[in-house]
């Protein structure tokens, strides 16, 4: 890990806008849990400044968690303002997925990177239930924290909270990598912070989509597979692209992609990485959930104003780091499928070998007569018996009557 922290360009010091009194006045979109800020403050949210005060939600209150929306245990609070270095962070809501063991974790990484899984109170239920969690709040390496009072009830929106304002709620931590529950971690932490993040120089890092890199043909796919309503996605697509937003080309390069695939973020908690994410959190806030629309107009916005951007690189180096496992309700319906009944009975018996054929005489083998009307080549059958008996006719003598 290195020693110092990363160059934030232009950005030195960034505070959260936290509002005692909720102001609703806004042109559209918004809630009382990021805010209701208005297009105005949106876009003075993208001038980038050494000093700078914005909406991050949490705006209810001056620590998140705490009476904010998104609230937490005070015990738990404290335990995560104690990890000062590296935080792996997952959450899972409405029991979507399973709670998944990492794997392949190096017994430094168990002994300092902080392992965070965020949970509603009906997930706990189930964990409780199956998987034995109790008073250590611990599930395997993962220590679960419950959250309360939901801000949204979409249970995807509110996974975006822990997502994409990890830093807010680890105030101390040095970097984060999130990963969507519906992951499995299958290398060690610093492996992957030091591949992506450290050996490039770079203070974020996410994966480019595998199969799309522009965003107007991320929007159709999205209303196709019926993930948000078509008018909210029309919508947001239509005021993108009245700020300038265009399809991708490579007039755009060395830019790769304006579409992530979002399930895994990398990054160091610096100034610029933070306004980011707070920035691409608000989009969420006020058009639709699905980030990955969202993504690239707040990166090329702060990018015009800074040397920043997002390191991305290939999903198929993201696959070499995570696994994913099917939802919770897949795994449910493939185990309800009954498997076929195995035919236990002895196989039947071997036919018997077939008999030999009879053997068929042919006018070579048929007895031949010879003289005396004896058949040549045969004897007689043997008479049993001291001789041959005489006939009682013919070679008998007749008694005759003497004269």
């Amino acid at each position: 890990m290195p020693s110092a922290p990363s160059f934030s360009p232009l950005l030195n010091n960034l505070t959260y806008i936290h509002e005692e009194q909720l102001s609703r006045e806004t042109e559209f979109g918004g809630s009382d849990f990021g805010g209701y800020p208005t297009l105005k403050l949106r876009n003075d949210s993208f001038d980038i400044k050494e000093t700078m005060n914005i909406h991050c939600g949490f705006v209810k209150g001056p620590q998140p968690g705490r009476n904010t929306g998104f609230d937490i245990d005070e015990a738990d609070l404290l335990e995560m303002r104690q990890c000062r270095g590296i935080v792996v962070a997952s959450a899972v809501f409405d029991a979507f997925d399973d709670v998944k063991a990492p794997k392949n974790i190096s017994r430094h990484s168990e002994e300092t990177v902080c392992f965070y899984m965020f949970v509603d109170e009906g997930t706990e239920s189930i964990l409780k239930r199956e998987r034995g969690l109790n008073g250590t709040k611990k599930v395997g390496i993962w220590r679960v924290v419950v959250v309360h009072n939901l801000p949204y009830l979409d249970g995807r929106r509110n996974g975006k909270v822990p997502k994409l304002l990890v830093h807010r709620m680890f105030p101390n931590a040095r970097y984060s990598l999130w990963i969507d529950g519906k992951l499995e971690l299958v290398v060690d932490p610093y492996q992957i912070l030091e591949r992506f993040l450290w050996r490039k120089n770079a203070t974020f890092a996410i994966s480019r989509h595998y199969r799309r890199f522009d965003v107007f043909v991320e929007a159709e796919a999205n209303k196709a597979a019926g993930k948000y309503d078509n008018a909210s996605i029309d919508f947001q697509v239509e005021f993108y692209k009245n700020e300038g937003l265009t399809p991708y080309s490579v007039a755009k390069l060395p830019i790769t992609s304006d579409v992530p695939e979002g399930c895994v973020i990398l990054r160091e908690h610096v100034p610029i990485s933070n306004l980011f994410t707070c920035l691409w959190f608000n989009e969420v806030d006020r058009f639709t959930s699905r980030d990955q629309i969202s993504f690239s107009t707040v990166r090329d916005k702060i990018a015009a104003k800074t040397n920043w951007t997002v390191s991305m690189f290939l999903d198929c180096e993201r696959r070499n780091f995570v696994v994913q496992k099917y939802h919770r309700a897949e795994q449910e319906r493939i185990a309800r499928r009954k498997p076929p009944v195995p035919n236990l009975s002895p196989p039947p018996p071997p036919p018997p070998p077939p008999l030999p054929a009879t053997p068929v005489l042919i006018s070579n083998d048929l007895p031949r007569k010879v003289s005396g009307g004896r058949a040549g080549g045969t004897r007689p059958p043997r008479r049993r018996g001291r001789g041959r008996r005489s006939s009682p006719r013919g070679n008998r003598k007749a008694n005759l009557p003497v004269l």
